[in-house]
């Protein structure tokens, strides 16, 4: 079943990403905005590929862990409406927490990485997937299934989120008025994918903003701040497997220079932006004394 709907969501969702990627281009093209290169794009689609094919392979252990945990589930939802809304909601929440979680420990950050290594910013970034995320992701959805939602519900409505979250990867979309309240819009996506110390790690949310004005990680795009799109050291390469390893190479190059336990601890553990003597960017002054 969720092969089906997942089929169905890919036929109905291909023809509108050809249609709004095609007009980007074209808009980009015309107003002279250098959106998009090519190898910018073939580095999306690469990563993506590499994602997709990991998400595939690991389809059955998913499905497996969630149903097993659903076997305990401590309640059930009968109303089918109150049910389908109730998990956007939830797994939503979920994913604020995964999505926080890999900008927060940097172990999970040399992961989700390849997601913001772009210096460009179009809708194909959304595509520029975390490749090895699929093999831990299903973790953070458990607690649902211990709510009554069967695995292939979770696993389709992430899907189905998705779809908004590629579609926000923009710079072509202004403020959304009211919406901005509530959604995530592409304005606070602009912001999420910003090097600017005064951005980073900021607006998680993939659906809902609501999760990042609750929990502090909540920032406006404003107009004095400019984004500035990439990493705070940028990678500066298209090679294959830099795009996906360089950031386990540099947490192994910290771990040699790391003076004691505790700082090779951080350097894996803490936040991506901690060093031990205060050298790289990050939004916070972290300190490892």
């Amino acid at each position: 079943m969720t092969e089906f709907r997942e089929e169905l969501l890919i036929a109905i969702t291909t023809p509108i990403y050809i249609v709004v990627i095609g007009a980007e281009i074209l808009a980009s093209y015309i107003q002279h905005k250098h959106y998009y290169s090519v190898k910018g794009v073939l580095s999306n689609i690469y990563l993506s590929a590499l994602n997709f094919t990991l998400d595939i392979l690991l389809r059955v252990v998913c499905l497996f862990v969630l149903n097993f945990f659903f076997q305990f589930k401590l309640v059930e939802i009968q109303n089918q409406y109150v049910y389908w809304f109730t998990l956007v909601i939830a797994q939503d929440f979920m994913f604020y927490w995964l999505h926080r979680i890999d900008h927060f420990v940097r172990f999970f950050w040399a992961v989700h990485i390849t997601h913001h290594s772009s210096e460009e910013y179009n809708l194909t970034v959304g595509f520029r997937s975390s490749v090895f995320q699929p093999v831990y992701r299903f973790i953070y959805f458990i607690p649902l299934s211990f709510l009554g939602f069967r695995g292939v519900d979770i696993m389709f409505i992430y899907a189905a989120t998705q779809i908004y979250g590629i579609l926000i990867h923009t710079q072509m979309v202004d403020k959304l008025g009211f919406l901005e309240y509530f959604l995530s819009t592409p304005s606070h996506h602009r912001v999420h994918h910003a090097s600017n110390v005064k951005y980073l790690d900021k607006n998680m949310g993939m659906l809902l903003i609501i999760w990042d004005k609750l929990f502090g990680t909540f920032q406006a795009e404003e107009k004095n701040e400019k984004v500035v799109f990439g990493l705070t050291e940028n990678i500066k390469t298209y090679h294959p497997l830099k795009m996906v390893f360089h950031e386990w190479v540099n947490i192994f190059n910290d771990l040699k220079k790391a003076p004691g336990f505790k700082a090779k601890w951080m350097y894996v553990f803490g936040p991506p932006g901690w060093s031990h003597d205060g050298s790289k960017k990050h939004p916070s002054n972290y300190n490892a004394n």
